[in-house]
């Protein structure tokens, strides 16, 4: 069991855990996600001799509900403070979506603090999404539907074969986003969010990066074609997870743990 810290930022609350020791992990979940994301490669990264800190962004989990914005430039702010906060070294930001823009927000503005970047299926700009994905955002202006929008999707981002707890997990999230201001928070990430600060700043990572994306991923036209222009812009390794949908980390735990390594360099 582990035990929820916060930071206090001057906009409102970040909750994470901290698990392990050595050199430093953060792991950022998709828009709305809940840290619990990383709950498969977590023991196996701090198995293999990381400290593991996994954090909620904005309006998720056991972080404020209510912030002046949301997003994942904003989030990628956010990690700098709690790297910072955390005093630890560099850290390797491993970031699943929208948190992948967040951790090349972060690798760009703070490169001191930022060792490597993992981007799993990562949204770097604001191209085309799928088409289940763009219906998604439509319906989700109608206030009040984006929780169960969600909740909906959130099955379809799991094509193939399921983690075994997949029910319990779907549960969990949506009991938060039943809590007050979560749907605020839910409509403004799925409406409102734009990645144009982390493709602006691309040129400006010179951190080493690796960029894992599932080849059944719903949420791009074509993964594999999004992913070879994340990896070319970002002089990135590439690892095609066959099957998998838009949470490698929770399909495919163990391909995400080895790519975290070579990154990683143990």
């Amino acid at each position: 069991m582990t035990t929820t810290k916060f930071l206090d930022l001057t906009d409102g609350r970040l909750s994470y855990d901290d698990q392990g020791e050595g050199p430093l992990v953060v792991c950022v979940p998709a828009m709305i996600g809940l840290r619990s994301e990383f709950r498969f490669t977590t023991p196996l990264l701090v198995a293999a001799g990381f400290r593991v800190v996994t954090v909620d962004i904005r309006g998720m989990g056991e972080s404020s509900a209510a912030w002046p914005e949301y997003g994942s430039g904003p989030t990628g702010h956010d990690l700098v403070a709690l790297i910072r906060h955390l005093d630890a070294g560099p850290a390797l930001i491993a970031g699943c979506s929208s948190g992948a823009g967040s951790a090349v927000v972060a690798a760009a503005t703070a490169p001191e603090l930022v060792s490597g970047i993992a981007l799993l299926s990562p949204f770097l700009r604001d191209a085309k999404g799928g088409l289940a994905m763009t219906l998604v955002r439509a319906a989700a202006r109608v206030p009040g539907v984006a929780g169960a929008l969600w909740k909906s999707h959130y099955v379809q981002m799991y094509p193939g074969t399921k983690p075994a707890d997949f029910a319990a997990e779907r549960a969990r999230l949506a009991a938060n986003l039943a809590q007050p201001g979560r749907g605020r928070a839910a409509r403004a990430y799925i409406c409102d969010m734009s990645h144009a600060e982390a493709e602006s700043l691309i040129p400006r990572v010179t951190a080493p990066a690796v960029v894992v994306m599932g080849t059944a991923d719903p949420d791009f036209p074509d993964p594999a074609a999004e992913a070879n222009w994340a990896a070319e812009s970002l002089r990135a390794d590439l690892v095609m997870v066959e099957g998998s949908g838009h949470h490698p980390q929770a399909q495919a735990p163990e391909q995400v743990v080895a790519a975290i390594r070579k990154l990683a360099g143990v």
